[in-house]
């Protein structure tokens, strides 16, 4: 067997980290990349509608992205916890209930959400005026669920084998394929929503291909068998150790989904616009510290499976710092450009002065977010499902939800956009509270000598 493990156990810890942390990034970017440009296209060449409406659709793509994570993100973490236990034979399994997991929810669910897609997109909070915009892409989007599903589980699979390389060019492929498509399908062809959602399906197809193709060239690397399997214990643990992944994404479609109904009876059409504006330009943000911490994750999994207790101790020490200074760059950049971004997409002057403002003050506090991320995937990486469970759904849904819909109610609009920093301080404060916990019990280990049995 070809030793490709050798970057888990590089030395210099920031080398390791950014070769893991940089595919994690762009692995979430790309699958989040394709609404994100779309909407600039369709922003630019067809109305603020159709802005709109790929704000609704955005929720039901986050949560096919979702459970994708969740399968990509678990197969993941457990395939490194493996290669540092030396145990090559779970490697195999591991991946074989991925595959097996990843066709049943890539089929089913596309085809519950067609089945249902009226009652949903109204549920999202579309309009009259927005919902038949809203339901041609969808329709057309759901096509390529499959393949964008399997790009990310394949992805996260050949980055725990220690190859993050091929996972970056494979969804930067898919990126390109779908701008330049977009570009043609919608500015030159002015085929709208239909020519966007076609140009997604087809870069997603064409990124899909490419993955599969590194992905055999693992198979032969590892001896790994490609086949389907279901294994209950497995597939339990792999759902477990993902699903805080699951839930951290697809709580912003949740958020989505109350902001657009809380704020349609009171701003309208316009209010649904902003919110479907600034989710995808915050993305890019939030993507980038949640990349860098689920990255650091087969790092921390497999020194944890080593019991290299002082190295990991390490990781989530330069891990912080990494997050922390990217956080003050993304932020710093955004607040100064904020105009400059919008108006690159929404061209009516009333609604971009209301985006702007209302961006800023989602993240005017932005910078301190980052811990409570790394201390998410830092209780995934050492088997604390529980912990990383509770903190997964915590600054969404039990801080996020139950505060906007009294602010919204005692301050209206304004009040959704002030929930954003009220919610971010709160949860940052508990991140670094469990931080400190986690660190605690490494602090117990590595009085024992570093290395040491598990207890």
């Amino acid at each position: 067997m070809k030793d490709q493990t050798k970057i888990f156990r590089e030395n210099n810890v920031l080398k390791a980290l950014i070769q893991f942390a940089v595919p994690g990034v762009i692995t979430i970017l790309v699958s989040e990349l394709y609404n994100m440009v779309d909407t600039f296209f369709v922003g630019k060449y067809v109305s603020a509608n159709a802005v709109g409406a790929l704000g609704i659709a955005f929720p039901i793509q986050r949560l096919i992205i979702a459970t994708s994570l969740l399968i990509g993100v678990g197969t993941s973490t457990s395939i490194a916890r493996s290669l540092g236990e030396k145990d090559y034979s779970k490697v195999n399994k591991n991946i074989a209930n991925a595959i097996t997991l990843g066709l049943i929810f890539s089929i089913v669910l596309p085809i519950l959400i067609f089945l249902f897609r009226k009652g949903l997109i109204y549920n999202l909070g579309a309009s009259d005026v927005i919902y038949p915009i809203a339901e041609k892409y969808i329709s057309i989007v759901l096509i390529g669920s499959l393949f964008l599903s399997f790009t990310n589980i394949f992805g996260y699979c050949i980055i725990a084998l220690g190859n993050p390389k091929v996972t970056v060019t494979a969804l930067s492929i898919g990126t390109i394929v779908n701008i330049v498509l977009d570009y043609l399908l919608v500015a030159i062809f002015g085929m709208g929503v239909a020519g966007a959602a076609i140009a997604t399906i087809s870069s997603q197809t064409i990124g899909f291909i490419y993955a599969l193709v590194k992905m055999y060239s693992c198979k032969r690397d590892f001896n790994l068998k490609l086949k389907m399997s279901f294994d209950l214990n497995i597939s339990r643990s792999i759902i477990s150790i993902g699903f805080a992944t699951f839930i951290v994404e697809i709580s912003d479609a949740i958020v989505i989904a109350v902001l657009n109904n809380l704020l349609l009876p009171t701003g309208g059409d316009t209010a649904i616009i902003i919110v479907g504006a600034i989710t995808r330009v915050s993305m890019f943000m939030y993507i980038t510290i949640i990349g860098i911490s689920s990255g650091m994750q087969p790092l921390a999994a497999y020194n944890y499976g080593a019991k290299d207790y002082q190295k990991l101790n390490k990781i989530i020490d330069i891990t912080t710092k990494m997050v922390s200074a990217t956080s003050v760059i993304l932020w710093s950049g955004m607040m100064i450009f904020s105009t400059q971004i919008f108006a690159s997409f929404i061209k009516e002057a009333d609604i971009l002065v209301e985006t702007v403002k209302a961006f800023r003050t989602t993240i005017i506090i932005f910078p301190v977010i980052g811990i409570y991320y790394v201390s998410i995937y830092y209780n995934q990486a050492i088997n604390k499902a529980r912990v990383s469970f509770f903190l997964s759904i915590y600054r969404q849904l039990l801080l996020f939800i139950p505060i906007v819909i009294v602010l919204v109610n005692t301050m209206g609009v304004k009040g959704a956009w002030i929930t954003y920093p009220v919610t971010d301080a709160i949860a940052a404060l508990t991140g670094v509270i469990f931080i400190k916990r986690g660190l605690s019990l490494l602090e117990d280990k590595l009085e024992f000598g570093g290395i040491i049995a598990e207890e």
